[in-house]
């Protein structure tokens, strides 16, 4: 089980693909921050990186900063290393800090299991939302009927209970080493 709705989200500190160190601190003046486990090979990631980008332009001005944490295993899986992290964000214009969590820690501290998954973190450090970003992962924008996290942060920014606050998230398992 991830880490359950209403308690403290565990804090990182991590090297991102822009030279930067990062932790929850960093985003202290944020509404939320949007940690989404990622990284560069998953099929249902590749699915949605236009998703993640659309998402931070959208909400950016209503104090939201979105996170994507890459932890999977780099010498099994080469593809997901920091140099091709680095190549990834610049090909695909990421707009917001991806992140190397090389040790695996912030993963297990968060206890993810795929990619995507999403934790919404409020102004308070709280976990508000846990899951997916929507209900068609894998498929076609056109086909989400169900907004997930897009609906979260719009209830929590208007001060209003979150209605759905835990999805399943549906992905790649992380690659452990």
């Amino acid at each position: 089980m991830a880490v359950s709705i209403g308690t403290k989200a565990p804090d990182f500190n991590l090297p991102g693909v822009d030279g930067q160190d990062y932790s929850l601190s960093t985003f202290a003046d944020k509404q939320a921050v949007v940690v989404i486990f990622s990284c560069n090979h998953c099929p249902y990631i590749v699915a949605n990186e236009d998703r993640m980008i659309e998402l931070q332009a959208d909400y950016a001005d209503r104090g939201v900063q979105l996170v994507a944490i890459n932890p999977n295993d780099d010498i099994r899986y080469p593809a997901d290393s920091f140099q091709a992290m680095k190549t990834r964000a610049a090909e695909k214009g990421f707009n917001f800090p991806y992140l190397r969590d090389e040790t695996q820690q912030v993963a297990r501290a968060y206890d993810a299991s795929v990619t995507p998954e999403v934790f919404v973190v409020d102004a308070t450090g709280t976990v508000v939302y846990h899951g997916r970003i929507d209900d068609d992962s894998a498929k076609e924008p056109g086909n989400v009927i169900r907004h997930d996290l897009r609906i979260a942060l719009d209830e929590m920014l208007a001060g209003e209970e979150i209605t759905v606050k835990d999805t399943e998230p549906v992905g790649c398992t992380i690659k452990w080493k």
